[in-house]
């Protein structure tokens, strides 16, 4: 991108005052415009919100320790925000994105300067929306490259990096769609199609022009940015007849390994090496590239169809009719291939890239996480699972009530009323979580986070619950990076299972699956002071109420306290 004009420097130098400089690094400037553009898809067209009218939206290059200053000018009638999803944010909470969290929604006709700085971080994350199901076509990759002169720490450099974001097509308006379900309570419409760069592939109707190919040379390697923006399937993605080598996941480098399919949750991003290798009784053969769900939930929950790309050699270009292979995929419900995959991620645990798991616990927390009911409004017929009850989601009981005024501004301000720190620490009423379900299975409800000073080491077990069936939640963090210690199937049981926690080189992510029919242990240092949601990245989830929010006190030295909240700070 060009350097900024002299009126967009003045525009951003107020900003840039108040936040902590960058002692390396360049300042990376961006202006996304969100305005409605006409895209098809399966022969239908939609006005669909887009950034700068790119579906996907517009990709942001930069590397570790540069600072991003996007300039967001909402041109659409809905309210907006962005979320910059991974990155840590340190200290810069208002830039964060969530709408009701760390800011109010941009309205119509409104800009917000969004500004921080990348630390510590390399490889892929993302951009998307954070209000209602606005992310549904609002989205994009952020790449991260390592510090100019530091190499990847893998032994071939790449010929190419291509992304590769997952996504979700819907013929319907996707805010109509939730705001039926969430009207009658029921689940809601599944997508159309799955897409790979915004195009759902040869294997829908009307849609074998609105394939994505990837065009590859004999003999180079590739980096293959996977990004699931998906708003509510996990997927697994293989490539016909190549192997994958898994080396970065949620911009943190991982132990490479081999494998054929990948798994990827909403919110996770996964760096895979893939050798350009053709077939070598049929060097003109065409890859296809496959993605479809991995799906534990209810029946007819999912849109389990296939998206398709194509991997194709160059030199096979001018032949007219080329073999076609086809890579094979788990079953939708292959729970065993998931958790066997996921058991595979490490980290590094380098002296360069080390593994900074906490060995101590200040505080430990065992969070319920899954579906459950509300009852039905008087007079009114509802189509959860009977016709007196709303589906709805919990984090210990409890569905989380979105607040009108941003919980980081309550906080800095000192605002009451608008949120109660007495988040469950554990389920007031324990129970079987993975066996039969309680007779009462409705909900609480309300604005409830947990506090945590400056540092604290944190342990939260997330436990499944089959209440209305046994599924798969992937849970994100904002804010933070934490580690995976350990992980299973069943009830979590405190007495025996930390004794096979991994403390040595536990994956570091962003967004975790809890395993259907399992348990998941994360941990992590709270040593980012301000608010940050925790919810689950199936967006109807989220919508039900799947979530919850940590607010991290100052810490006692400045480079330890949230900044002020920046003068463009959207009102609500």
């Amino acid at each position: 991108m060009g350097a900024p004009s002299c009126l967009a420097f003045l525009l951003f130098f107020g900003t840039l005052l108040a936040l902590p400089q960058s002692s390396h690094g360049t300042t990376r400037y961006y202006t996304f415009n969100v305005t409605i553009q006409n895209v098809t898809r399966l022969c239908t067209t939609r006005a669909i919100p887009t950034v700068n009218g790119k579906f996907p939206g517009p990709k942001i290059v930069t590397r570790e320790g540069d600072r991003v200053v996007v300039k967001v000018v909402n041109n659409v009638k809905d309210n907006v925000t962005i979320h910059w999803h991974g990155v840590r944010q340190l200290r810069t909470g208002w830039s964060d994105g969530p709408a009701y969290v760390t800011q109010c929604p941009i309205q119509t006709g409104q800009s917000f300067v969004y500004n921080f700085t990348i630390t510590g971080q390399r490889g892929t994350l993302f951009w998307h929306a954070h209000v209602s199901w606005m992310r549904a076509t609002l989205y994009g990759p952020i790449v991260i490259l390592p510090k100019r002169g530091v190499p990847y720490p893998f032994p071939v450099k790449p010929y190419k990096e291509v992304p590769i974001i997952f996504g979700e097509w819907f013929n319907a308006d996707p805010e109509a769609i939730i705001a039926q379900s969430l009207q009658t309570g029921a689940g809601p419409n599944v997508s159309d199609a799955f897409t790979i760069n915004g195009l759902p592939g040869p294997l829908y109707n009307c849609s074998s022009k609105d394939t994505f190919k990837l065009k590859v040379l004999p003999g180079k390697w590739y980096l293959l940015r996977l990004i699931n923006a998906a708003l509510n399937d996990e997927l697994f993605f293989s490539i016909a007849n190549h192997t994958l080598t898994v080396v970065d996941a949620d911009a943190a480098y991982v132990k490479p390994f081999h494998t054929d399919i990948v798994l990827i949750t909403p919110g996770q991003t996964t760096n895979v090496l893939l050798r350009a290798e053709p077939d070598a009784g049929c060097p003109a053969a065409t890859h296809l590239m496959l993605a479809r769900p991995y799906g534990t939930g209810q029946p007819g929950t999912f849109d389990n169809t296939t998206v398709a790309a194509v991997l194709e050699y160059a030199a096979a270009g001018h032949i007219k009719s080329l073999p076609l292979f086809r890579p094979w995929l788990p079953a939708l419900n292959d729970t065993a291939f998931a958790a066997n995959y996921s058991a595979r991620l490490r980290s590094l645990a380098t002296p360069e890239y080390p593994a900074s798991v906490p060995r101590g616990v200040d505080r430990s927390f065992f969070f319920a996480v899954g579906l459950g009911t509300n009852p039905c409004p008087a007079n009114q017929t509802c189509q959860g699972p009977t016709n007196r009850t709303m589906f709805t989601a919990s984090m210990n009981n409890v569905s989380f009530t979105m607040p009108t005024t941003a919980l980081l501004q309550a906080h800095y301000d000192n605002i009451a009323g608008v949120y109660t720190a007495d988040f469950p620490v554990a389920p007031l009423e324990p129970f079987n979580y993975t066996g039969t379900a309680p007779n009462n299975t409705n909900v609480s409800s309300g604005t409830k986070v947990v506090a945590l000073e400056y540092n604290t080491s944190v342990e939260v077990v997330l436990q499944g619950t089959s209440i209305l069936g046994a599924e798969s939640h992937p849970l994100h963090l904002h804010g933070f990076d934490f580690f995976v210690v350990g992980q299973g199937f069943g009830n979590y049981d405190s007495s025996k299972d930390p004794a096979n926690f991994n403390l040595v080189d536990p994956v570091q992510r962003n967004t975790v699956g809890v395993p259907s029919g399992g348990w998941v242990a994360i941990r992590f240092f709270a040593d980012n002071p301000g608010v940050w949601f925790m919810h689950c990245h199936l967006e109807v989830h989220t919508s039900w109420g799947l979530k919850m929010a940590w607010v991290v006190n100052d810490g006692p030295l400045p480079e330890q306290k949230l900044m002020p909240p920046p003068s463009d700070l959207p009102k609500c």
